[in-house]
């Protein structure tokens, strides 16, 4: 009910945290993936879901690239978009990137995040960009 009535798409695990114990939680959790209103991203990080209308399998609501900025700002670490992204939108190179690359500056983050086989890059130190 919590999930449905929220406008947020992206939810922790330590949301949940206050509506009962770490076991309930999980299960309350692996039930609602099962169900296929929740997809899992990572590691404690998951996305509200709809079914595809090709396989009929929960996907999340938004793309992958607009749902990472929110779970970025939910995890307190601040981004910029990564070179080829940039070097893309400011004309230096015709080529599409491909892979969501992120930058995190000067900030270590290891916490991988995925949507099936797509998985989000992180770079450091790319002092060439505003």
């Amino acid at each position: 009910m919590r999930i449905n009535q929220s406008k947020k798409d992206i939810f922790l695990r330590k949301d949940f945290d206050k509506l009962g114990t770490p076991s309930r939680v999980t299960r309350a959790i692996t039930a609602l993936l099962e169900e296929g209103q929740l997809v899992r991203l990572g590691y404690g990080i998951y996305a509200k879901a709809i079914p595809s209308l090709i396989s009929k399998k929960p996907i999340p609501r938004k793309p992958l690239e607009s749902l990472t900025k929110e779970i970025f700002q939910k995890l307190n670490v601040p981004i910029t978009m990564g070179k080829s992204r940039f070097n893309y939108l400011s004309g230096k190179t015709d080529q599409i990137p491909v892979a969501v690359t992120l930058s995190t500056g000067n900030k270590r983050f290891a916490r991988k995040i995925s949507l099936g086989a797509r998985i989000v890059v992180y770079e450091k130190n790319n002092k060439d960009r505003v």
